[in-house]
């Protein structure tokens, strides 16, 4: 008896595909879903803070004051505008439109632009109000 899956091609793997931009988008939307988890983890961390009573609640405002604390915080805020406007795309793909090529590869193109712009308009805001 012969071994049949040996002669077989292996499936294709990333290095195979030349990466497009729709191909990006959705291996983004993946990785920013996984930071979303972090993300949350420490807004949890905030609310308990601010239940655990005024020292532990001025500590937790500190780190997120510091700059790692900041710079977490706007990743985080770019983080769940990519991952927002991705989902907004599976939206409409899954309401039956956007499948061209041309209009799905534009929106594939806009979406980092239009979350960058986002969460610089969120930051920006966020300061104006203080």
């Amino acid at each position: 008896m012969t071994n049949v899956t040996r002669s077989r091609p292996l499936s294709p793997h990333l290095q195979v595909y030349k990466p497009i931009p729709t191909m990006v988008m959705s291996i983004v939307h993946r990785i920013t879903g996984a930071a979303l988890y972090f993300g949350t983890v420490l807004v949890a961390w905030w609310l308990i803070a601010a239940a655990s009573g005024e020292a532990y609640f001025d500590w937790a405002n500190w780190f997120f004051g510091s700059l790692i604390g900041r710079l977490i915080l706007f990743g985080y805020t770019w983080a769940l505008m990519q991952h927002m406007l991705g989902g907004l795309r599976h939206f409409m793909w899954d309401m039956g439109h956007g499948y061209e090529k041309n209009f799905s590869t534009k929106l594939a193109i806009a979406t980092p632009i239009v979350s960058v712009a986002l969460t610089v308009l969120i930051w920006v805001v966020g300061y104006l109000a203080r």
